[in-house]
Order: structure tokens, then C-alpha cells, then sequence
């Protein structure tokens, strides 16, 4: 090991590195909220499912705004806007659903308040929105209040 060696070691370990100017940088913490938004065919629950229970163990009822679906986690709530006539409806994802061509199957009060019962399906937007909004405007359809855009009540 020659002197050079030694001396660059000593130099380069034992003398205070001097800071550089160097811009710093800044984090910043932010909640992202996903807005996976979802475009597909709707359909609604056949009655022989009433009073069976879902997925998340609640028993189903075609008067209460939930759905199945398997593009959304459990317990999610969603916003389902009927493409051909702009009607939107609130329901909160409890079931899976064996319908590999379709989107969600919404409850039979859903598909009545999107008016597509007669024909059975149709193709729909689906938002998620957060629990606090689903539940509000959940509530705000079962007291006859028509959904808002903007997630508030008239």
C-alpha cells in the first residue's frame, strides 16, 4: 500500500464533507382518492334472491339500495348513471355476482329509479363515492329526494 493511498483514505474519510447547495426536496402527504370509474351493462336482482344472504352476510331485500358486483370491493358505495337517460341512483356493493358480462346487478328499486326494468339491462356509468355521500343520498332516495350531482340534497 503506497503513501498516495494512505493519504487519500485520510482525506477523504477524516475531513468534514462539505455541504452542497443542492434544492430541497419537498413531501408532501396527499390522500389520493381513486376515482375508478366504470362503464359496463346493468341488470337487476331476480326475486328468488329475496332473503338470501349476500356476500358481506346481509340478507338481501329488492327494496334496499345495494348491488352486486365484481369490479368493486365489498362495502363500496357507488354512484350508477343510466347512459340512455341520465337517471342516478346511489347503492351500496354487498353481493358478488356470477354474470361475467356484466357490470352490476343492482336491486330492484335501484333499476326502478334508473326506469330500465322493462327492458332489464342497460348501459351504465359507475363512480365510487365515499360512505359519508352513498349513505346520504341513500337515505335521500328512500325519503323521495332525487339524487344531486354534486352529492347534496335539494
Amino acid at each position: 500500500m503506497g503513501f498516495d493511498f494512505v493519504l487519500w483514505s485520510w482525506l477523504t474519510f477524516a475531513l468534514p464533507i462539505q455541504q452542497q447547495n443542492l434544492p430541497q426536496q419537498v413531501v408532501v402527504n396527499k390522500k389520493e382518492i381513486k376515482t375508478e370509474q366504470k362503464t359496463g351493462v346493468a341488470s337487476f336482482y331476480h326475486n328468488k334472491f329475496e332473503g338470501r344472504k349476500t356476500a358481506n352476510g346481509e340478507i338481501f331485500d329488492n327494496d334496499k339500495y345495494t348491488a352486486a358486483s365484481n369490479h368493486f370491493k365489498l362495502g363500496t358505495y357507488v354512484k350508477v348513471t343510466n347512459q340512455s337517460n341520465g337517471k342516478v341512483v346511489y347503492v351500496k356493493v354487498n353481493d358478488r355476482m356470477g354474470h361475467p358480462g356484466r357490470m352490476i346487478d343492482l336491486a330492484e328499486v335501484a333499476a326502478q329509479d334508473l326506469k330500465f326494468i322493462g327492458r332489464g339491462t342497460t348501459k351504465v356509468k359507475i363512480e365510487p363515492v365515499s360512505a359519508a355521500e352513498g349513505k346520504r343520498q341513500i337515505l335521500a332516495q328512500k325519503n323521495g329526494i332525487a339524487a344531486t350531482p354534486s352529492g347534496n340534497e335539494l
